[in-house]
């Protein structure tokens, strides 16, 4: 019989833990999935989480306007933005971050988070799986079956594997759209959020708010209760009852008491297979049209949080921590018409992505504070890549991954902190450098989950979930 206990690193007569779970997942020795994941967990790091919110700046804040000002360095290249304190002694923030500055005490700033895929869709792959794409840089927009599986879609793999399908909330949703969505009609689908080649029952659970004129609808820049309703995005149903798919046009409330009526009356949805059928319940379950009706927090909190839809947002993916959702990826891409992707100017930058972004990322960071889930939660700030070092007249900066700043917050890791540093230009990191498959590594490690597990592909082969990375343990301070 097979047993593994004891050293983290080895098992049996000393065999290396990743031998055994590979040889394992090949059926070598006869173990299962969740045979596999319990003996993995025998010597798996003990939780610092339980649950991740991971806010993707796409398109690539700056690092000199953010987290990493030089106010030495020549004029072309520290920007017009003036560097204000912040309660971390050896922190310097971009002057229209001031909110975030005021709380440095509850999170950690990485200064030298450093790839080389220079690409926005090759990057937001990158850093929401911790795998570098297989496709070349400026090589497409699409995700596909060969993609890696995100951080999320592991999550819920590893939580599917290990309580079966018992679970009343899903382990891994995405919010307010799909990366790419909110882009001009649509055109740009971006890889990273999903599930790649681990298979289309663990892609997450997908809102969805239909862009509008910013022009005649004024709901994009202000939410209001009237105008704002997180849908979930398009669920196709099997032939026999394709009449009950959900609609993208009517409100989130009218869908799921339309549904759930229609549902109790026929025996038409026991023809669905049962992850199908899991998904249809748990659109349609209490609980998960409870957690996405926003309208239910008060009008303070939504304030707070800012009538904006990355303000929104943000809320919601507090509400659904708190309902039971382990991993909420939300997207600030392209929202409310701007985004990150700076080449010509930094007026937008300016004027509503860093205002925006300082309002609901403090306000988040002190509401899970307050209510006392900042320490279970894991919380993420970061873009797919930074900008170049020299800016143009106008203040624009083009794209540059070799250096960018990540926050990085609970989940045990003290706050008022910096890691890394990089050199004088903010160009390259000078000690300590963090690469996607290490952040991935620090995010599994938070949940628990050892970096070195391998699943099963397509081909039933193992594969490591992360490869080559290694948890930043030192933001723990070991």
């Amino acid at each position: 019989m097979l047993t593994i206990y004891g050293n983290p690193r080895t098992a049996c007569d000393g065999l290396p833990r990743r031998q055994i779970l590979s040889a394992g997942g090949m059926g070598l020795f006869g173990l299962s999935v969740p045979q596999l994941l319990a003996a993995e967990s025998v010597s798996q790091p003990t939780a610092r989480a339980k649950s991740v919110i991971f806010l993707m700046l796409f398109g690539g804040p700056s690092q000199l306007e953010t987290w990493d000002l030089k106010p030495n360095a020549p004029e072309q290249i520290r920007g017009p933005f003036k560097p204000i304190a912040s309660r971390t002694p050896e922190l310097l923030i971009g002057e229209h971050l001031p909110q975030m500055a005021a709380i440095s005490d509850k999170y950690c700033v990485i200064r030298t988070m450093s790839h080389s895929f220079n690409d926005h869709s090759g990057g937001g792959h990158y850093l929401q799986t911790g795998k570098r794409w297989h496709v070349p840089i400026g090589g497409g927009f699409a995700p596909t079956p060969r993609d890696w599986p995100s951080m999320g879609s592991v999550m819920e793999y590893h939580d599917q594997q290990t309580w079966g399908l018992t679970r009343t909330m899903p382990s891994y949703m995405v919010l307010p759209n799909s990366l790419g969505a909110l882009q001009e009609k649509g055109q740009y689908p971006r890889p990273g959020e999903h599930a790649g080649w681990l298979g289309p029952r663990y892609n997450p659970l997908t809102t969805s708010i239909q862009k509008r004129s910013l022009d005649d609808n004024p709901f994009w820049r202000n939410c209001t209760d009237e105008e704002l309703t997180f849908q979930i995005s398009d669920l196709r149903s099997a032939d026999d009852v394709s009449e009950t798919r959900l609609s993208r046009r009517r409100s989130l409330l009218e869908q799921f008491d339309r549904e759930r009526q229609r549902l109790e009356a026929s025996g038409a949805a026991l023809g669905f297979d049962a992850f199908r059928q899991r998904a249809f319940s748990l659109m349609t379950s209490t609980q998960t049209r409870n957690a996405l009706n926003i309208r239910e927090e008060p009008a303070a909190i939504r304030d707070r949080y800012g009538r904006h839809l990355f303000g929104q947002s943000a809320l919601m993916a507090r509400r659904l921590v708190e309902a039971g959702v382990r991993y909420v990826t939300v997207h600030y891409d392209c929202v409310d018409g701007y985004s990150w992707d700076s080449h010509r100017n930094s007026n937008d930058v300016q004027r509503h992505l860093l205002p925006t972004f300082d309002q609901a990322c403090s306000a988040l960071l002190t509401d899970l504070d307050e209510r006392g889930l900042l320490d279970e939660t894991l919380v993420i700030a970061t873009g797919e890549m930074g900008r170049t070092p020299k800016a143009n007249a106008e203040w624009g900066r083009d794209h540059w991954s070799t250096l960018f700043s990540s926050v990085i917050a609970g989940g045990g890791i003290p706050g008022g902190q910096c890691y890394g540093s990089s050199d004088k230009d903010a160009a390259y990191p000078r000690e300590a450098v963090v690469r996607p498959e290490d952040l991935a590594a620090t995010v599994y490690h938070a949940l628990g989950i050892d970096p070195e597990l391998r699943i099963p592909n397509a081909e039933n082969r193992p594969i490591s979930i992360v490869d080559g990375g290694s948890p930043v343990t030192a933001l723990w301070g070991s």
